[in-house]
Order: structure tokens, then sequence, then C-alpha cells
């Protein structure tokens, strides 16, 4: 039986492709409490529900528009899966958006909805409700991809020479950042060189940005004015610009769950950045992990979407394929 992504077609310029697996152990059974979302230029949608891949069709959605999002339920705060999937079945209620102003709108909405009827009058703790990570791109025809980011899920460009974070993790060491008790290579090797499992701010849940012991309701965006210099050329909600030499790479943090993250991720640009396929991007991204899996490796699902930009095709407008350089963030 073909997969229900075989039926979907993201047009000439797009080359995306995306897996999701409980773990990359054969050995251990977990749950798969993560979920990724597409939508292709003709409303074609799949997702993940009750961990198997469902497709469906969007009535009325505009062709051309794309969009892409990974997800990674909170499984120690329970319901973690249910979480993920009520956003991605969200996802598909919401329309299509060309502004940053609109996608912000829509899903803090939504993420208010979610709220609501995920809290339950008993509960005592706003701690013990759900959440999920989400990390979002929004691709409307013409423009520039628009990022939307919560949580730590991660959105990578991959070249030949490096791997480049563009999102910022919501975890305690961006609250520390923010507060100014850590610099740019402390925070760097808390986030990147480390691996710790704690989350500032998840979708459904809240944040707890302002003050580690108090959860509020509402998502807080990290932007320019909230973050300090060395982190805002990655504010959470902004439009992208990309390259047609690199790989994009949509993940959720079991990839880098290990004791040396950042040793694994340095080898991504030789495994992925000469790839001229999304597909392969995938592909070599699974098959690595699983033969050659990072020291100290902790189980955790693995969900991932591979997306380039292709150079269009000669003929075409030079308008259609004018794609500026990403800047760039090092430490």
């Amino acid at each position: 039986m073909s997969s229900p992504r075989a039926t979907l077609n993201f047009g000439p310029h797009l080359d995306i492709a995306a897996r999701s697996a409980a773990s990359a152990s054969n050995s251990h059974v977990l749950e798969n409490q993560d979920n990724f979302v597409l939508v292709d230029s003709s409303g074609r949608a799949v997702i993940m529900h009750a961990e198997i891949e469902r497709a469906l069709q969007l009535p009325n959605w505009p062709q051309g528009h794309v969009r892409l999002a990974v997800l990674d339920g909170m499984g120690g705060h329970g319901y973690g899966r249910q979480a993920a999937e009520a956003v991605a079945a969200g996802l598909l209620r919401m329309p299509a958006c060309a502004t940053l102003e609109a996608l912000t709108a829509h899903l803090d909405a939504l993420h208010a909805h979610l709220q609501a009827q995920f809290s339950s009058p008993s509960d005592k703790g706003k701690a013990h409700r759900p959440g999920t990570t989400l990390t979002l791109l929004e691709l409307p025809p013409q423009q520039a991809p628009l990022l939307y980011h919560v949580g730590d899920s991660r959105l990578y460009e991959i070249t030949a020479e490096r791997a480049l974070s563009l999102t910022i993790d919501h975890v305690p060491a961006t609250v520390c950042a923010m507060h100014g008790l850590l610099g740019a290579q402390e925070w760097w090797q808390q986030v990147h060189g480390e691996h710790r499992p704690q989350i500032a701010q998840a979708f459904i849940l809240g944040n707890a940005f302002a003050d580690p012991q108090h959860l509020d309701d509402a998502l807080c965006a990290l932007d320019e004015a909230r973050l300090p210099a060395f982190l805002q050329p990655l504010a959470d909600r902004r439009a992208l610009a990309v390259r047609s030499d690199a790989v994009y790479l949509l993940a959720t943090d079991g990839f880098w769950a290990c004791r040396r993250p950042q040793e694994w991720i340095a080898q991504w640009p030789q495994l992925l950045g000469r790839l001229d396929s999304a597909g392969g991007a995938i592909d070599m991204l699974f098959g690595a992990y699983r033969g050659a899996p990072p020291s100290g490796l902790l189980l955790d699902n693995l969900t991932a979407i591979a997306l380039r930009f292709p150079a269009a095709p000669a003929g075409c407008n030079d308008d259609e394929t004018a794609l500026p350089q990403a800047r760039s963030q090092s430490f």
C-alpha cells in the first residue's frame, strides 16, 4: 500500500519529505507522541492520528500555499500524543495565512481554545495541563516563508559547511539569558552542547518565562524586545530568507537527545549538506541515526521534515527564483 504522502504535490519549486518514528530502537517500543503536518499546494494534507498517517483534502485552500509543522507532545505531563494531535487537527482547520500578523493571531487563538478544552475544573495546578512543541513554516506563494515557533523542536539550515539552528529552544537556559544571567557562550553550551529535558514554554501548556515558579496561560513570543542581543536574530515569529543550496530541517528533539549532541549535529553538513533531494536527506538522517547512533543516546520519538528550495528551471521569471541569503548567527 502506498503512503498517504505519495499523493502530495508541492509544485516545482519546493522539495519536501517527512518521516516520524516512535524511536530508533527495535527492542524498545514507545508511544509516538510526535506529530507532523504537511499541506501541499492544492490543499491535500497529511497528519498523524493514533500514530498512523492520515490524509485528507482541505476545502477552499488557496492554490500554491504550503504549510509544514512538527510537534512533540510532552509525555511527562500526560496526554502528550493527544495534545499534539489536537494542535495538528487545529492547523488543518486554520485558514492559509499570508502575513505574520494573521498567522500569529490564528495560532494564538488556537492555543487559547485548546488550553480551555484541555483544562479540567478539578485541576488544582496549571502544570498538569498537557503541552506540545510547535515549529511551523507557512509558505505563501511568491513570498518568504513565515516561521512560528514554540518549545524546543528546531529548524535547522544545513549546507555543506555548517548546520545552523534558526530557532531558540524555550528552556530554562533561555529564561536565564533573557534575565541577563547567561551570556552567549554559556547559553550555547547549555542548549546545544548538552541535552536537558526541561522546557519553559509549550503550546497549550503556557509559559514560565517571567517566573520559573509560575505558569502563565498565554504564549510569549521571544522577539527582539525580550531577547538578549546575541539571540535577537532568532526571534520566534519572523519571515525567513532561504538559500537554494541548503537543506532545511524541522525536527523534534529526539535527534539530539544524547550526551554530547553537538558532536552528532556537527556530522550533519557531511551527511546532509551535499544531498540534492529532501527525500535523500530524510533517508540519510534516519539511517545514520539508527546505524551509528550518538553516544549516550536517550530513547525518544523522532520526527523530521526536510525542505529544499531548488533553483527553478531555466526560463522562469527571475522574481520567482530570487532566494536571498539567510542571516547567520554564530557563538
